[in-house]
């Protein structure tokens, strides 16, 4: 039942999502980032004030790579809410979750783990599951939002990496989601700083909490389910995001995309999945 978790993460992230979008209208992506930062950083300083960890406890022994950890994690999230703001949503989140298949590439380089031929395999077929759903050879769709959304993958891919880094060093996960809350907010705020601020009103506020909400639900929600449910089905089900995505962006904004760009969704999911199961199977 742990696995099932994933499934309401997967909720999360889509409503979030959903959110980024409505609120798109009036605030930048990087204003959007900023403030879905600062309440998940608000979150995780009121867990430590009543978890009794003390101001030391959030430097620890590698802050480098905590940092390092949050510039990568926020380059990611901004350049998929750019992506989400510009794409249909279901395309937007079927190009951020490409990250396995740019773990499967990474890896060798990055940890010396050597990946089997059927890894390099599952990234070709997930790769022409982008090209299907991007079409880059037809006029008309907006190819460079969807290699920022490609991009976003690659960030999260070495996002997590970094992650894996920490955790065998022993950092704690509330650490690391403090430290790149913190990046991300900063790294935002310039961003939002140097483009103009749109000042929250009643009538917008709201989304912007939600965004921080739902954001923060996905988190625990997703923390949770890799504590208590099988691994490999827990990074499977990650994936229901994309269909709850789909089918949020069909409801809400009538987005219909052509039997192409589905089955280059279907098929770079099925190769994502598919990558997370080869990879599992691989000693750590």
């Amino acid at each position: 039942m742990g696995s099932l978790w994933m499934l309401a993460a997967g909720a999360g992230f889509a409503l979030m999502s959903v959110f980024v979008k409505l609120a798109a209208g009036q605030f930048s992506s990087h204003e959007l980032v900023f403030w879905r930062s600062l309440l998940g950083l608000a979150f995780i300083w009121l867990f430590l004030r009543l978890s009794g960890h003390g101001v030391g406890r959030l430097l620890g022994a590698n802050l480098g790579l905590h940092l390092r950890r949050g510039l990568v994690g926020f380059v990611a999230l901004a350049c998929f809410f750019h992506a989400v703001v510009k794409l249909p949503m279901s395309v937007a989140i079927t190009l951020n979750y490409t990250s396995p298949l740019f773990l499967a590439l990474i890896m060798p380089w990055w940890l010396g783990e050597r990946p089997r031929p059927l890894q390099y395999l599952a990234v070709l077929l997930g790769f022409a599951g982008v090209a299907l759903l991007l079409r880059p050879w037809q006029a008309g769709g907006d190819l460079v939002a969807g290699l920022i959304g490609l991009f976003s993958g690659f960030m999260a891919a070495l996002a997590y990496v970094h992650v894996r880094q920490l955790g065998r060093l022993g950092e704690p996960e509330w650490r690391t989601v403090f430290w790149f809350a913190v990046v991300a907010a900063l790294g935002a705020g310039l961003f939002a700083t140097a483009n103009g601020w749109h000042v929250p009103g009643l009538d917008n506020a709201w989304l912007l909490a939600l965004i921080g909400l739902t954001a923060t639900f996905g988190q625990l929600a997703m923390t949770r389910a890799y504590r208590k449910g099988e691994t490999v089905v827990v990074a499977s089900l990650a994936y229901s995001t994309v269909v709850f995505g789909g089918l949020l962006d069909g409801l809400i904004w009538k987005h219909q995309l052509p039997a192409i760009a589905w089955l280059g969704t279907a098929l770079t999911v099925a190769a994502g999945v598919w990558a997370v199961i080869l990879d599992k199977k691989e000693p750590s």
